[in-house]
């Protein structure tokens, strides 16, 4: 995709047609009972798609749904505390703006996968908070007093030498986390970090040659050039810039590919056979940097491109809606590793079904793509619906299936 060459397996496994297609045979698959863990009750989507639409009127009364996107965990109580933030960058040329919106939101979804029940943060503010908006505000807040930056006399930005040594002791400080207060996958996340700051000193290119990781809106300014630019652009370089940074669960041709499963549904005639790709995560950070992007005059176009996110939310939604129905007790009992064959399953029928229910949300209100993107489905949306329901439906409001999680998948 994107001018690269499409026999390159590394690229196919890139491009968001390709989550589609291989989740698809998955989906086919469940519809045809060949799955072992996950079956499908497709009469049940109609009432997940009206509960999604209540909850969606209700967070949204005015039809003006936002984006899903890290901007909307920084916002809390009402109050938006990255704005001041932007503020006090106002009387400086638009571009830092733009560099200090990149290095927050990279490094801050980066750090957002899963933070377990028990975590909690205090924000500066007295707010008591957990979960993704916990990470948000102890990454910002981190971000802000300068945690990320070389240079004392300008904090607000996230530079390659101070990212390559992050320790999880400085994490651990800054996230509030210890042994009376557990945050998942903590040396992950700082190692995560190490790997960020050593690309960027290694391949200064993809970053704008500025050495920190908000360069990377410099070689998209310059793809845009005046003209719009592809959601799937914007994933092209982040998965191209950030690729090296994951665990090496699976490697082709001396890539790691990341977040990248494996399953028997997934058919290819290549070298790629087995694989499903995801990047949950790049595609979370994608939808992040399109907000940063078009307050620069930059318009972002196709955004339906990119796939719904496959993560414990909007699976866990599925599941307690009677949408996707587990096979055999095994899946709701225990813990499983995100790279098994049942999360993998799951993971890809979520895909599907976010597309489904996106195009019935549509025609149930008259809308279009354009008007509901799915970005906008995701946030009125698919993941605070499956949120709520998992609060109503079992103690904490834990996900239906327990994944393990080394806080860079989920």
């Amino acid at each position: 995709m994107m001018g690269q060459d499409r026999a390159d397996p590394v690229a196919l496994l890139r491009d968001p047609a390709t989550i589609r297609a291989r989740c698809a045979q998955i989906f086919d698959a469940a519809l045809a009972g060949r799955t072992t863990h996950f079956g499908l009750a497709l009469a049940s989507l109609p009432e997940c798609v009206r509960y999604v639409g209540r909850v969606m009127d209700e967070a949204y009364p005015d039809g003006a749904v936002p984006f899903h996107a890290r901007w909307r965990h920084f916002v809390v109580a009402g109050r938006d505390r990255w704005a001041p933030l932007a503020a006090s960058l106002a009387s400086r040329p638009a571009r830092d703006t733009l560099l200090a919106a990149f290095d927050l939101a990279i490094v801050s979804v980066l750090l957002d996968a899963g933070a377990g029940a028990d975590w909690r943060y205090c924000a500066a503010e007295g707010d008591v908070l957990s979960r993704s908006e916990g990470l948000a505000i102890a990454s910002l807040e981190m971000f802000a007093a300068g945690a990320f930056s070389a240079d004392p006399r300008d904090p607000l930005r996230a530079d390659a030498a101070v990212l390559a040594a992050i320790t999880p002791e400085t994490l651990a400080h800054g996230f509030q986390a210890g042994d009376a207060n557990p945050l998942v996958g903590l040396s992950e996340r700082a190692a995560m970090l190490r790997r960020l700051g050593d690309g960027i000193a290694s391949r200064p290119a993809l970053f704008g040659g500025t050495g920190r990781v908000g360069g990377l809106a410099v070689p998209l300014l310059e793809r845009a050039a005046g003209a719009p630019l592809a959601a799937a652009a914007i994933l092209d370089a982040v998965l191209v810039a950030l690729g090296p940074i994951w665990p090496a669960r699976i490697v082709l041709d001396g890539v790691n590919l990341g977040d990248v499963g494996r399953h028997p549904a997934a058919v290819a005639a290549d070298r790629t056979d087995g694989l499903v790709p995801f990047h949950k995560l790049s595609q979370w950070l994608a939808y992040s940097l399109i907000e940063p992007l078009a307050a620069q005059g930059v318009r972002v176009i196709d955004l339906d491109a990119l796939t719904g996110l496959p993560e414990y939310r909007n699976g866990g939604l599925f599941i307690d809606m009677g949408v996707i129905v587990p096979r055999h007790g095994g899946v709701l009992s225990g813990a499983h590793e995100a790279t098994s064959e049942l999360v993998v399953e799951w993971r890809a029928l979520t895909v599907c079904l976010l597309d489904r229910l996106a195009v019935e949300m549509r025609a149930a209100r008259g809308l279009d793509a354009v008007s509901l993107p799915l970005a906008k489905v995701l946030e009125g949306g698919t993941w605070a619906a499956g949120r709520r329901i998992a609060r109503d439906t079992r103690p904490g409001g834990t996900p239906p299936v327990a994944v393990i999680s080394d806080g860079t998948v989920f």
